[in-house]
């Protein structure tokens, strides 16, 4: 199983970022997927999250300025990050899981967003 992250860089506040993590090796389409995010000396957090029908969930920091997607055709989810702020600066890992209790539970390696001027 592989989740590849791409997409992250330095971008000015206010600024846009587009992620994305392709993944292999699972049966993507019924995998819930979420991008989580860790800055540093912090815990890591969920961000947002897709489940399979399509619905979705964000942490209330990101409410309205970012959004996710996926394509289940290129086996791909994206996080469509907008008016991003200093303190959305964290590594941000994509994440994929199935089955009670998150039986199967992936992660990719990350991917880094720094939000400077």
């Amino acid at each position: 199983v592989q989740l590849v992250e791409s997409g992250g860089g330095l971008v000015q506040p206010g600024g846009s970022l587009r992620l994305s993590c392709a993944a292999s090796g699972i049966i993507f389409r019924v995998y819930t997927m979420g991008w989580y995010r860790q800055a540093p000396g912090k815990q890591r957090e969920l961000v947002a999250a897709i489940f399979t029908d399509d619905t979705t969930n964000y942490a209330d920091s990101v409410k309205g300025r970012f959004t996710i997607s996926r394509d289940n055709a290129k086996n791909t989810v994206y996080l469509q990050m907008n008016s991003l702020k200093p303190e959305d600066t964290a590594a941000y890992y994509c994440n994929a899981i199935w089955g009670t209790n998150r039986r199967y539970d992936y992660w990719g390696q990350g991917t880094q967003v720094t939000v400077s001027s």
